[in-house]
């Protein structure tokens, strides 16, 4: 299996935990990576169950073009443990369903299925390096999640690192031919950026 040869555009060591890495997406040589990962039943929610690893690089290949959403690998020492995605709220199916603030930044968050659980506070970690990575832009006012209603996990990590829970919404499907996303009920949550000064 290959893996993408994209430098880091973050690097964030975590005392005791190690040096976390966050990578662009190389759709052709991580899609059999990613492909593992969306099809396994843990990552139900992710809605790519059924999906063949040429439909999972073709996805890939389609947010690699784009300029308002963003995909990437993240690693743990070197060791591949995460797919983390942002994407530009106005410019999103999401901007539906609330009204978009400037500097709105929604997030998609999937650990490798072999890792998740595997390791107490391992998730805690991970949010921790993608959390920095999303502020260090200076311009992110607002980190927007919107996990399946249905995905209690997902929802009690979002809480435990501090966003604050809204309204369940009915993100539209969108069907064009580059890519198909199902209607889904969705769980909103925020996440402000932190004061400084």
């Amino acid at each position: 299996m290959t893996t993408s040869t994209r430098r880091p555009v973050h690097t964030h060591p975590i005392e005791g935990f190690g040096t976390v890495t966050i990578a662009p997406v190389d759709p052709a040589a991580d899609s059999e990576l990613i492909h593992g990962w969306v099809t396994q039943e843990r990552a139900r929610f992710w809605g790519m169950g059924g999906a063949g690893r040429e439909l999972v690089q073709e996805i890939y290949e389609d947010i690699d073009r784009r300029t308002t959403h963003h995909a990437f690998i993240v690693s743990r020492d070197g060791e591949p443990v995460g797919l983390f995605q942002t994407y530009d709220c106005a410019e999103d199916r999401v901007s539906e369903c609330y009204e978009v603030q400037p500097g709105d930044i929604g997030v998609h968050l999937l650990i490798s299925p072999a890792r998740g659980s595997a390791e107490h506070g391992f998730s805690a970690a991970l949010l921790t390096a993608f959390m920095s990575f999303v502020w260090s832009d200076g311009r992110t006012r607002r980190v927007v999640a919107e996990p399946d209603a249905r995905n209690e996990k997902a929802i009690a990590r979002l809480e435990r690192t501090g966003f604050v829970m809204d309204a369940e919404v009915e993100l539209p499907e969108i069907d064009l031919p580059e890519v198909y996303l199902p209607a889904k009920r969705a769980r909103l949550a925020f996440l402000s950026a932190p004061v400084t000064g």
